[in-house]
């Protein structure tokens, strides 16, 4: 008799897995004569479900093997950048509008970085700036697009640029449509 095949824990699972399906369909009591057959649904999730671990198993050593095989000479600026990904949240605009409103925080709230259409950290400092100073906002000049930026945002929106909604801190469809009609409006 053959050992069944071992990977890690998915070998552990796939044991338990089969002795749970093979021992519902055992007969019952001592006058079942006859021996059950396995429900076929128990026996499809199952094996959907010990598929599903050996795929995950798998891609996880196929990515680790991939990584592990990738060339090591990178410039050190480059490692940095993968490591910190930057934040980039647009809220729906395009880069063309995108670059309006950075025109704008650069000519009137100190922004100093590029005009790229991108709506990263510093754009979002620069916009949180007469957040700060107009609608409301408490919170640091950090840049990240929280549910105290919104908030603020949501109020100028609705003071001046038709937004309708709540002011929730989620910057759903309708806070997407009042700040396109701010940016365009610049």
């Amino acid at each position: 008799m053959s050992r069944p095949l071992r990977i890690g824990a998915v070998g552990v699972a796939a044991r338990a897995a089969t002795a749970a399906v093979w021992a519902r369909s055992r007969p019952r009591g001592l006058l079942s004569a006859q021996r059950r057959r396995i429900p076929m649904r128990a026996l499809t999730r199952t094996l959907v479900s010990l598929t599903t671990a050996v795929g995950i198993a798998a891609g996880t050593l196929g990515v680790a093997g991939t990584a592990a095989a990738a060339p090591a000479a990178q410039p050190a600026a480059s490692a940095a950048a993968a490591v910190a990904p930057r934040a980039v949240n647009n809220l729906g605009l395009t880069s063309a509008e995108a670059k309006k409103v950075q025109r704008d925080i650069k000519a009137h709230w100190g922004y100093k970085g590029k005009i790229d259409g991108l709506l990263g950290t510093e754009s979002w400092k620069g916009i949180q700036r007469p957040l700060k100073k107009y609608n409301g906002y408490k919170g640091k000049i950090d840049g990240i697009v929280g549910k105290q930026t919104v908030k603020a945002l949501q109020r100028l929106l609705k003071a001046r640029y038709g937004y309708t909604g709540a002011i929730d801190g989620i910057a759903g469809a309708g806070t997407k449509a009042a700040f396109k009609r701010l940016a365009n409006q610049l």
